[in-house]
């Protein structure tokens, strides 16, 4: 069932991609609201949403971790696995689903292998910009950083310079 799934699922990934590319505009607004999507694994060693609020000077800040299917028993509000989409690609978990439709004006993609899941889950916000760590897919953000997850506080002091430069936030 799975790979029927992934095959739908990429799918209309790409569908979705080749609209967003053509109705792409890139907001000039101030970021006062932050969204963040990464993995469980990177959320277990390094707390993503802390370091915002401290190198960006942000608070209003929300994370959704995705998980693989080996945690699925943990049910959490904070947390998104591959059962959350359905075979069209659609997000059908409530939870998930407020937080993708919440139009944050800025949303980080904080995770550097290429997966599905979390790609489709970027590419279905409705932020107003986007950021992320480059050699995932880089027709998803407007700003791509080249850094490793680990090296937490030098990606973020480096989208603190061009998010200044851009003049998207207040210093």
């Amino acid at each position: 069932m799975i790979p029927f799934k992934k095959y739908f699922l990429r799918k209309q990934f790409q569908k979705k991609l080749v609209e967003n590319e053509v109705h792409r505009t890139v907001s000039q607004k101030v970021i006062k609201t932050v969204g963040i999507i990464t993995t469980d694994e990177i959320s277990n060693w390094v707390n993503v949403k802390e370091e915002v609020e401290k190198i960006l000077n942000l608070r209003n800040v929300k994370i959704y971790s995705f998980r693989t299917h080996q945690n699925y028993h943990n049910i959490s509000f904070k947390h998104f696995s591959e059962k959350d989409f359905n075979w069209q690609g659609n997000i059908f978990k409530p939870s998930f689903k407020s937080f993708i439709d919440e139009p944050f004006d800025l949303l980080i993609g904080y995770f550097n292998k290429n997966n599905l899941y979390l790609e489709s889950a970027v590419l279905e916000s409705n932020a107003l910009f986007k950021v992320g760590i480059s050699d995932v897919n880089q027709e998803l953000y407007d700003i791509e950083i080249a850094e490793t997850p680990i090296k937490t506080e030098r990606f973020f002091f480096e989208l603190k310079k061009y998010l200044t430069i851009l003049r998207k936030l207040k210093n």
